[in-house]
């Protein structure tokens, strides 16, 4: 027996590196927020592994002589089997040395609005601002990112730059004017909005997964493993004498000086940033933000920089994991 499948007017659907996640509003009803890690792992097919993970209830399909478990057991998986977990993307964009990016990214953005109809809902996705210094595929990477939405069943698609979308989602009471920051796993996403209209975006490329390599690279300990570590134990706060934590926060450093160095920088040099006549709000989402101490961390190193505005205030999204799903669904009803 079939299950009937909900009505969704309008989706917001963060797709990044190290998470899809998806915010749907169904008439009158608050949003629902659902999420998958942007991930895979392959396993040989025997049939009782795929009942095993049928009973489990853990995304999967068969790909020739292999089971492919993808979403958030990918990892957990990975790291059972003393194995890295395969990435459909890489520093914000699809990951052209992965063959099977777009497959797998159709089957996660299916596990996570699979439950709704497609057709007539419009659909906002979140696409990473240009690196600083270039492009670098992005035209590429939105073009088939809403090819795959296509593919999905959506005719009413559009996208939203992630930064802006943190906007949107956080800083309604500003009047949409002030910095979203998006630290996710592939970019840093940064924007500068005034009444909605953003004035400068770009992107760092140094995220979760910067720190994630660079952390293993020094200690020898597998990527997915620290970053496995770095979820569920890291912050800020003390002193360590664990190396891996030690790495962590030499790395977090680094990230946090190129985003603020970034801000410096994208102000010199743009003409179109107004003259705002007030301080601004940042607020900072993703999971990068997560651990203890983050924005404290950022505050003092925003310090150390002379930027042309003030800002009024340093402060965590609501929900940080949410903020550029959210985002895009307001960018979607707004239309």
């Amino acid at each position: 027996m079939t299950t009937e499948k909900k009505i969704a007017e309008v989706v917001g659907l963060d797709v990044g590196t190290s998470r899809i996640v998806g915010a749907v509003k169904c008439g009158s009803e608050d949003a629902i927020v659902d999420s998958q890690l942007n991930a895979f792992v392959s396993l040989p097919h025997t049939k009782l592994t795929g009942q095993s993970l049928e009973r489990e209830g853990i995304p999967h399909h068969v790909s020739g002589d292999q089971i492919v478990v993808f979403g958030n057991e990918s990892a957990r998986m990975a790291d059972l089997l003393g194995r890295e977990i395969r990435r459909p993307m890489t520093r914000g964009m699809l990951n052209s040395q992965e063959a099977e990016s777009h497959q797998q990214i159709e089957a996660i953005i299916r596990a996570v609005l699979g439950e709704y109809t497609a057709s007539e809902t419009k659909v906002c996705f979140s696409v990473p601002a240009p690196p600083l210094g270039g492009e670098d595929g992005l035209t590429y990477h939105e073009a088939t990112l809403r090819q795959i939405l296509e593919q999905l069943g959506y005719k009413d698609i559009r996208s939203v730059n992630e930064g802006v979308a943190v906007i949107y989602s956080e800083l309604e009471e500003s009047n949409f004017t002030g910095i979203g920051v998006s630290c996710g796993g592939g970019l840093c996403n940064v924007a500068v909005a005034y009444m909605s209209v953003p004035v400068v975006t770009f992107s760092v490329a140094k995220g979760g997964d910067f720190i994630d390599s660079g952390a293993a690279s020094v200690t020898g300990e597998l990527v997915n493993r620290v970053r496995i570590l770095k979820e569920e134990s890291f912050h800020f706060n003390g002193h360590f004498s664990d190396k891996v934590q030690q790495a962590l926060t030499v790395y977090y450093d680094d990230m946090i000086s190129a985003i603020v160095q970034g801000l410096r920088d994208s102000f010199g040099t743009s003409k179109s940033v107004p003259k705002f006549g007030r301080a601004l709000p940042l607020v900072l989402s993703g999971g990068g933000v997560l651990p203890e101490g983050f924005r404290d961390r950022f505050e003092k190193a925003l310090k150390t920089v002379s930027l042309p505005v003030q800002i009024s205030e340093v402060r965590l999204a609501r929900q940080p994991l949410e903020a550029t799903a959210r985002g895009a669904l307001m960018a979607a009803l707004s239309e």
